[in-house]
């Protein structure tokens, strides 16, 4: 399969209590693009790499994933971005490396939105 060309993913870091979260975005039309998005992006160093995805192919697909995360705290809340922006055919990949400090369930849900909703508005501004 093709090599992602870099120019067309979106990406953007925040660091929130010491953790860094960078978010990818990019559009995907099927299950073989989202694998290879998710190979070329996921950082195999970072504590988590979450994610979720949508995208249209005659029928509807989505998904998502905590990894590692506590259950619903990162995956489903980026999802919840990607259907609050109307957007289709993406997957957003959020990075996180940990900086030492737990930050609590409602607070980590709330850095993976920030961290999903800020490349899903750089993503709907082009």
């Amino acid at each position: 399969m093709q090599s992602i060309n870099k120019k067309n993913v979106i990406s953007n870091t925040l660091v929130i209590k010491k953790s860094t979260f960078t978010s990818f975005i990019y559009e995907i039309h099927n299950k073989q693009e989202l694998e290879k998005f998710l190979t070329d992006f996921s950082d195999a160093k970072a504590t988590h790499n979450c994610y979720a995805y949508k995208f249209i192919d005659q029928q509807e697909y989505g998904g998502m994933n905590d990894d590692g995360e506590p259950k619903n705290t990162a995956g489903k809340p980026i999802f919840n971005v990607i259907e609050k922006s109307q957007i289709n055919n993406v997957c957003i990949l959020v990075v996180r490396k940990y900086g030492g400090l737990k930050l609590g369930a409602g607070p980590l849900t709330r850095a993976y939105v920030k961290a999903a909703s800020e490349v899903a508005k750089k993503f709907k501004m082009m």
